[in-house]
């Protein structure tokens, strides 16, 4: 079966698009492809009429038993010469058992055209059906999409109040470091403050340090207020109200026209020698009362609570710090006292000037442990003797007062300087008290020209010979006095011609740390080598200050420094005191 139209109007596009949907639905093609036919079919025909001019449909449809064929072809009504563009072809299968005889008869009429009606509105109600069922799911696809819309809103909600959780534990983190960083700034400003104060053994030096401390940083201003006894404490004077409630409770006051609000701080009005200002008054407490006061004013309005307890905090260690450098002073007092008091008046002896110089440590409660001497033996013979205890303080002058008095018990029976020190040895190490000493014992005999001496773990003595030469007598000297060890002592002698003089010394005069002793007896010889045999042999007292000023003018000497000079007179010195 096969049918021709001509279209040159949209009327004829209509009628030839009806036309072939009817005969499609007579040859039994399926629905979804007749509709999809029909589709290619009218907007092939649109292109048509949009380009003018007469059109040819054609339809044929084929059967075999294998199943049919249902073709549409769109061609020009004349093909011309220059349409390159071959036809428009469309084919969708048909049904085997389909009647296409029908469609040869039928007339172009108007039951024809309602009958095309009515089967392209079947067409139209399956496409809407079909419409129906992608409708259905379009609705579920949507139900579904709002749903997954409703989660997606849900999660940004969730991660919302995540990112302001998140934001709220980073503050908090923050704060909380800042805060652990404030803390460890105070903690070590506490720790550095500490070691500062601790570190001075001056009380006049602490207190001028808290100020450096705390300016500015924590304190604009800093008043330090000491007194002596509990009356001065009572007295108000030109000192804030608080700060001598301060001194009266033992407690913290902060005096301001507003609560502090200071953890262990009692609040009180205002200053009335400065209203306007905040004050913080902390005592500054020792285990038997208070010694004194601090008086702070803030850096800025007020005080942070963890600054307040830092500051006293600090108070107490700075107060401890004073206690303990007063009780220094005073203990080292008492042992410089009880040292000189315990120093030896040197003796006058025919054809001998003794010169001695004794200087406490410049630093440290190093005064104690030096010591010299000078006495007659019965036979007529001089003894002198340096020495040094280990230890400083109340203990070694002590220990330096007992080894003075069973020097002099021991040397009643003429014992040589060599015997005398190996009975102090002995002695020391009888009491077993942990402290050992050094010594130097030089014999002179106005009958004999020869110097007789012994040493036990001392620096050796310095000679200078008329002729200007220094020897060190350095043989071979015993071990300290009192080490738990069997020795005996050895003497030795050395000539001691007239105009000679000999230097004993403690290690306070030639060792410093940072070089060690033997710079500094190296030092000691070429000074002592310097002087004019006139100089020792007129003015050996202040012989004994020029000798000492090159030795020590150049740093601070950290322990006690004795020096005994023994000139045997010269010749003609001799003579001047047989003339007179």
């Amino acid at each position: 079966m096969t049918r021709t139209w001509y279209v040159s109007s949209i009327t004829d596009a209509a009628q030839a698009r009806i036309a072939t949907a009817r005969l499609a639905a007579a040859c039994g093609v399926p629905p979804v492809e007749r509709t999809r036919l029909v589709s290619a079919l009218t907007a092939q025909l649109k292109q048509c009429l949009t380009k003018g001019g007469d059109w040819r449909v054609g339809v044929a449809a084929t059967v075999s038993p294998g199943g049919g064929a249902f073709n549409v072809e769109v061609a020009p009504a004349k093909r011309r010469p220059e349409d390159r563009q071959p036809p428009w072809r469309a084919s969708v299968p048909c049904a085997e058992d389909a009647d296409v005889s029908g469609g040869e008869h039928a007339a172009d009429d108007s039951a024809t055209l309602a009958e095309a009606l009515f089967g392209a509105d079947e067409d139209a109600a399956l496409l809407l059906e079909r419409l129906d069922e992608q409708e259905a799911l379009v609705a579920v696809h949507r139900e579904e999409l709002h749903q997954t819309n409703q989660g997606v809103l849900a999660l940004h909600a969730d991660l919302d109040a995540a990112g302001r959780a998140q934001r709220e534990l980073f503050d908090a983190e923050q704060k909380a470091r800042k805060e652990a960083e404030n803390a460890r700034g105070r903690l070590t400003f506490l720790a550095d403050a500490s070691a500062a104060l601790t570190a001075s053994l001056n009380p006049e030096a602490i207190v001028r340090l808290l100020p450096a401390l705390l300016v500015p940083r924590y304190a604009r201003t800093v008043d330090v207020w000491l007194f002596d006894g509990v009356d001065e404490a009572l007295r108000s004077g030109p000192h804030p109200a608080a700060a001598v409630r301060a001194a009266r409770r033992g407690r913290p006051q902060y005096a301001a026209d507003h609560p502090g609000g200071l953890p262990g701080v009692d609040d009180q009005p205002p200053s009335a020698l400065d209203p306007g200002r905040p004050l913080l008054c902390i005592p500054l407490l020792t285990r038997r009362t208070s010694q004194g006061v601090l008086t702070l004013s803030p850096p800025d309005e007020r005080w942070d609570a963890d600054d307040a307890v830092m500051l006293i905090e600090l108070t107490r260690r700075a107060s401890i710090a004073l206690e303990n450098a007063r009780r220094f002073e005073h203990n080292r007092d008492i042992a410089e006292t009880l040292q000189r008091a315990l120093l030896t008046d040197l003796p006058t002896t025919e054809g001998l000037t003794l010169a001695a110089r004794y200087l406490p440590a410049t630093r440290g409660l190093n005064v104690g442990g030096d010591w010299y001497d000078a006495f007659r033996q019965p036979d007529g013979s001089l003894i002198t003797v340096i020495g040094d205890v280990t230890g400083h303080g109340l203990h070694a002058a002590v220990m330096m007062s007992q080894l003075r008095t069973a020097l002099r018990a021991y040397a009643v029976d003429g014992s040589s300087p060599g015997q005398l020190l190996t009975r102090l040895h002995l002695f020391l190490h009888r009491l077993r008290l942990d402290l050992y000493a050094t010594a130097v014992i030089a014999r002179f005999h106005p009958d004999d020209p020869t110097l007789t001496w012994a040493a036990a773990g001392h620096p050796p003595p310095v000679l200078r010979t008329p002729d200007g030469q220094v020897h060190t007598l350095d043989a071979k000297p015993g071990a300290m006095l009192g080490i738990p060890l069997k020795q005996e002592i050895r003497d030795h002698t050395v000539p001691l011609p007239p105009g000679s003089t000999l230097a004993l010394y403690t290690d306070g005069l030639v060792e410093r740390r940072a070089h060690g002793i033997d710079p500094g007896i190296q030092r000691l010889t070429e000074v002592l080598g310097d002087f004019r045999p006139a100089e020792l042999e007129d003015e050996l007292d202040a012989s004994a200050d020029r000798l000492l000023h090159p030795l020590l003018h150049d740093s601070e000497h950290d322990d006690d420094v004795c020096l005994l000079l023994c000139h045997v007179h010269g010749d003609a010195q001799r003579q001047r005191a047989a003339e007179a």
